[in-house]
């Protein structure tokens, strides 16, 4: 009977772990309550984390890639963990888009990891992302590309309440002559977005979505909606319209979107992506 490998866990900050990590040339999955760094041989190989668009959605609302090319890639190659190569060797997009697009996804999601370098819940060893080899990144440079952002953003804005939250426009701030890509992401703002639902609705990386909030921000122009406090005889606030999916720690493609369709066919179309899941 085959030993399963264990679960190590950690308090270490991950910053700290990701170095140790790096010099050991692990390869694995570390886990932080943002989101989960996968390595290879000490490199960093792949960031997700829930408070970003994955690369899927940066490709296809991007228009770079079609949504049935990037979801054949997934069926055909997601178990092997090739789907990038896939992607490549179909046709469906070029090498060098490919390892552009990753990269920024990849940051942007370290961004968020690294951003108050939480303890690391866990490491698994051996663990690999369905994306498979598309670019590895050293550690080093992840983290001090994390903290320039950091310390980027804010220089722009102090208050990092803007990245996570729901926004909304200030009553009564005018917005005139501002650039293009700001105007676009302040017409976003809708007291219900995040920073990362603007960015996957603009088709954007998070990083470039986060600068033009802050310095909207900055110009007092949109603000944090702040969180319900119910009183002893108010009513119970209402459940929030939608909320980022968790991040799961085990490797494995999103499952496929359901369209809207007759109720009989979306129900039997849910039954079959879970028995594929299975």
């Amino acid at each position: 009977m085959t030993t399963p490998t264990p679960t190590l866990r950690t308090d270490e900050p991950a910053s700290a772990l990701l170095g140790t990590l790096a010099a050991q040339g692990a390869t694995g999955a570390l886990s932080t309550e943002s989101g989960i760094v996968y390595l290879a041989a000490g490199h960093v190989v792949h960031v997700e984390s829930a408070v970003t668009p994955d690369l899927g959605d940066l490709l296809t609302h991007s228009g770079a890639l079609a949504p049935d090319g990037w979801w054949e890639a997934i069926d055909q190659a997601g178990r092997r963990c090739r789907v990038g190569r896939q992607l490549v060797d179909s046709g469906h997009l070029a090498a060098g888009a490919l390892e552009l697009c990753h990269l920024g996804a990849l940051f942007d999601a370290a961004y968020f990891v690294l951003a108050h370098d939480g303890p690391v819940l866990r490491f698994r060893p051996g663990a690999a992302h369905w994306i498979g080899a598309v670019r590895s990144v050293p550690v080093d440079t992840v983290l001090r590309e994390s903290r320039r952002r950091r310390e980027l953003l804010h220089r722009i804005w102090p208050e990092p309440a803007v990245d996570r939250a729901p926004l909304a426009r200030v009553p009564g701030s005018g917005a005139t002559d501002l650039p293009a890509r700001r105007g676009r992401t302040l017409a976003q703002v809708d007291g219900v977005r995040t920073a990362a639902q603007i960015a996957t609705a603009l088709a954007c990386r998070t990083f470039h979505t986060l600068v033009e909030l802050r310095r909207l921000a900055a110009a007092g122009l949109v603000a944090p909606v702040a969180p319900l406090i119910p009183g002893p005889s108010s009513a119970p606030p209402p459940a929030p319209a939608s909320a980022p999916a968790p991040v799961s720690a085990e490797p494995g493609p999103t499952p496929r979107p359901v369209a809207p369709d007759e109720p009989d066919t979306a129900l039997l179309r849910r039954l079959l992506h879970a028995l594929e899941a299975l």
